[in-house]
């Protein structure tokens, strides 16, 4: 079973490689804006899981320079763990202008929030 999730993990990330979405242009001024933005969310994933592709797609189609952390490093799988409460990927952390954290579980919700926020 190892061996078969393994093979499919190479598959998608080939696919993902191959068939890679164009990225939203912007003014310089307003990409600016948006990557300042982007400091405040970071994205808990596993480099192969289809979902994480799917946000990171999204991610790359809107140019939202999005921070990953790796979830299978025991440091970045602990704070996930401690601050969204679940080993669950893909995991959108939000920092919110008064310091509240926020943690996002749901690819389809993460993409909504995005695409809302920078759309």
């Amino acid at each position: 079973m190892k061996v078969i999730r393994w093979l499919l993990g190479r598959i998608i990330l080939l696919l993902n490689f191959l068939f890679s979405p164009k990225s939203l242009k912007r003014s310089e001024n307003e990409q600016k804006a948006i990557d300042e933005a982007m400091a405040q969310l970071q994205l808990y994933q596993f480099a192969a899981c289809p979902f994480c592709v799917k946000v990171r797609r999204a991610a790359k189609r809107l140019s939202l320079p999005l921070e990953t952390k790796d979830a299978k490093q025991a440091q970045w799988e602990q704070e996930l763990i401690t601050g969204g409460g679940q080993r669950k990927v893909p995991c959108l952390r939000i920092e919110n202008h008064n310091g509240e954290v926020e943690w996002m579980y749901e690819s389809n919700d993460i993409i909504a929030y995005l695409e809302k926020r920078f759309a």
